[in-house]
């Protein structure tokens, strides 16, 4: 695993972990509710990971592009798909999109070679 996937998924268990030591039972609920989402159903899990690599790319969340990233590729998204998600988040969100566009393809790339 390269350095730019480890210290992201170190910070986000550890912050996390800090979160849920003391979060209320709304954000608790919230935060199931965001795992439990993407849980198999009508959708399967990497249709529901791929649809929100899009979301996060056009809403320009970069924490969120890379945690769905890691997820697609857990999921067996493969460069050929990665790369028309790509195509969709940039058309769905224009211009604004592609230095988030940049980095993905950069932490996607790490992914892959590991």
């Amino acid at each position: 695993m390269g350095k730019l996937v480890e210290e992201f998924n170190s910070y986000r268990t550890k912050m996390n972990e800090r979160i849920m030591d003391s979060a209320n039972t709304n954000i608790k609920r919230f935060l199931a509710l965001d795992t439990t989402s993407y849980a198999d159903g009508a959708l399967d899990v990497k249709t529901k990971e791929m649809l929100g690599l899009v979301a996060s790319m056009v809403l320009r969340c970069d924490d969120c592009i890379k945690y769905h990233l890691g997820k697609c590729h857990e999921a067996g998204v493969n460069t050929e798909e990665m790369n028309e998600i790509f195509m969709i988040a940039n058309l769905v969100g224009g211009s604004i999109v592609i230095p988030h566009y940049r980095r993905a393809v950069e932490y996607w790339d790490e992914l892959c070679t590991g």
